[in-house]
C-alpha cells in the first residue's frame, strides 16, 4: 500500500508516517490545485493522509487575525485534495479536531454523527465547516483530541501544559497519540469511510494531568487552578472542552484503552526518560 502523507512534519503527520513502509512524504501547499496534481500523478499513491492545517503558531489565537490564511490551509487544502483525489480515485484520510464540541452530552459524549456545537474560535468553525463538506463523500475522517505522547515536542499537550503556570480543571477528552496511529492504520487497512472520535474513554483535566505528572515525573512541578472565567479573561479565541463518544470504533471490534491508563504509561515513559537524562 503506496501511503502519501501531507503535512508529514507535523506533530501528527511524523508519527503517522512512522506507521507505513512505503510512504511518501511531499511538502508542497496543498491548496495549490497545480502542484497537489502533479504529486499525485507522479507518486500514485494508493491512500493519501492529510496531516496538514493550521492551528496557530503558538496557539489557536493566532487563527483569530489570519483568517485568511487559517481558511487557505484548513478548508480550501482539504477541499483541492478531496476534487484532485476523487478524480484519480485515491482513497482520502482527513485529520480533523474533536474542538468542535462543547460539554458532554449529558454524560454519554458527543458521537461521531452529532453535529458540531462549539464556535468560540475560528480554528474550530473552520476545521467544522470542512468536516461537514468531506461527510458527504467516500473520505474517512479522523477526530483526535489533545494528543500527547513522552516527546518534547512542542505540539504535545504535556509539552504545552507544563509551561502553563496554572490550569483548569475541566474534564476532556484526549488522545494518546501512540493509540491514535494504529487505530489510522487499522481504519485505512479496513477501507472506513465516514468521521471517527479518535480518543482514549474516559475524561480527565489538564489539571490532573500535571498532577499525575507531579506525581509520577516530577515532585516539584507546581499545580494551581485556574478558573474558566480566569482564563477567558487571557484568551482572544473561547476553547472548546468537551467529551467525545468512542461507540464507533468499539462496534468496529477497535478498542483503546482508557484515558487514565494511556496518561500514566506516558508519565512512566517521561519519568524512564528524566532518569536516562539524570534528572
Amino acid at each position: 500500500m503506496q501511503v502519501l502523507i501531507f503535512g508529514a512534519g507535523g506533530y501528527l503527520g511524523s508519527a503517522l508516517s512512522a506507521q507505513f513502509t512505503d510512504v511518501a512524504t511531499p511538502r508542497i501547499d496543498i491548496a495549490n490545485v497545480t502542484d497537489v496534481a502533479r504529486v499525485l500523478d507522479d507518486i500514485c499513491p494508493d491512500v493519501v493522509i492529510n496531516a496538514a492545517g493550521r492551528t496557530g503558531d503558538s496557539n489557536i489565537d493566532w487563527c483569530e487575525n489570519h483568517r485568511l490564511e487559517t481558511l487557505h490551509a484548513n478548508v480550501t487544502g482539504p477541499l483541492v485534495l478531496l476534487e484532485q483525489c476523487g478524480r484519480r480515485d485515491i482513497r482520502l484520510v482527513h485529520i480533523g479536531t474533536g474542538c468542535v464540541y462543547s460539554g458532554d452530552n449529558e454524560g454519554v459524549g458527543y458521537r461521531d454523527s452529532d453535529p458540531p456545537n462549539f464556535s468560540g474560535s475560528y480554528y474550530s468553525r473552520s476545521k467544522a465547516w470542512v468536516d461537514q463538506i468531506l461527510a458527504d463523500f467516500p473520505v474517512l475522517i479522523l477526530r483526535p483530541r489533545m494528543p500527547f505522547d513522552a516527546s518534547d515536542h512542542p505540539r504535545n499537550l504535556i509539552s504545552k501544559l507544563r509551561s502553563y503556570p496554572k490550569l483548569i480543571d475541566v474534564q476532556n477528552s484526549m488522545t494518546s497519540l501512540a493509540d491514535f496511529v494504529q487505530v489510522t492504520r487499522m481504519l485505512i487497512e479496513r477501507q472506513a469511510t465516514g468521521i471517527f472520535n479518535v480518543c482514549n474513554p474516559g475524561t480527565i483535566s489538564p489539571l490532573r494531568v500535571m498532577e499525575l505528572y507531579r506525581e509520577l515525573v516530577d515532585p516539584s512541578h507546581p499545580c494551581e487552578v485556574f478558573t474558566m472565567e480566569q482564563l477567558r479573561k487571557t484568551l482572544l479565541a473561547d476553547r472548546s472542552n468537551c467529551m467525545l463518544n468512542t461507540e464507533k470504533l468499539n462496534g468496529l471490534g477497535i478498542v483503546i484503552r482508557p484515558i487514565h491508563e494511556a496518561m500514566q504509561d506516558v508519565m512512566r515513559q517521561l519519568k524512564q526518560r528524566a532518569n536516562e537524562r539524570g534528572i
